[in-house]
């Protein structure tokens, strides 16, 4: 009996979960940042590839612009490789640039900078 208790709870979890995944509630997503550990020199070369011939749109992060503060390589590079990541990952793109980025599902969006989420 406990057997079929189990199962229709983990039924009804997942089915809350889809709904709040297809109405938008709740934001349930993966973004990508950039690893703590590596040191700036590392994310400062993965971000200028990623705003070169990577195609990201790093406009956010320019002086006078929502994303610009904290004005930090590691802050920065999250926004990148974010970008990165929504505009590509659909077509092969990762978030791996060189390990020095990793997924979250946790929103990384501050004040008025708004990580991109594409489904």
């Amino acid at each position: 009996m406990s057997a079929i208790k189990n199962s229709l709870t983990l039924l009804a979890l997942l089915l809350v979960m889809k709904y709040l995944q297809k109405s938008g509630a709740g934001a349930v997503g993966e973004w990508c940042v950039a690893d703590e550990q590596s040191s700036e020199s590392e994310l400062q070369a993965a971000m200028d590839w990623a705003c070169g011939i990577g195609n990201a749109n790093c406009s956010k992060i320019q002086v006078g612009q929502a994303c610009f503060r904290p004005n930090t390589v590691r802050a920065h590079a999250s926004y990148a490789f974010n970008n990165y990541y929504q505009k590509f990952k659909r077509r092969g793109g990762t978030c791996y640039f060189r390990g020095a980025a990793y997924t979250t599902a946790l929103d990384p969006s501050y004040n008025s900078c708004n990580y991109e989420l594409t489904p």
